[in-house]
């Protein structure tokens, strides 16, 4: 146990142990952030597009008549 205590000592005292732990907290609070982010607006999206959802259903899309287009020759006959 001592050892350990000791290597983590260590660690803390140098430069590159001071600046990893640094970035490890800065990550930590980004990756936080994103969590909550998500969970904050994940409802509000949620929502959204279940409107959209239910006009797009109450919506009735007719497609143009095969060969009607503009261009097309009449038919024969």
């Amino acid at each position: 146990m001592k050892a350990l205590l000791s290597k983590v000592r260590a660690f803390a005292r140098e430069e590159d142990g001071v600046a990893l732990t640094e970035y490890l907290i800065l990550l930590g609070l980004l990756v936080g952030g994103v969590v909550v982010s998500v969970g904050l607006i994940g409802t509000e999206l949620n929502t959204s597009w279940g409107s959209w959802a239910t006009w797009f259903q109450g919506q009735t899309f007719d497609a143009p008549a095969a060969g009607g287009g503009a261009g097309d020759p009449p038919p024969a006959g």
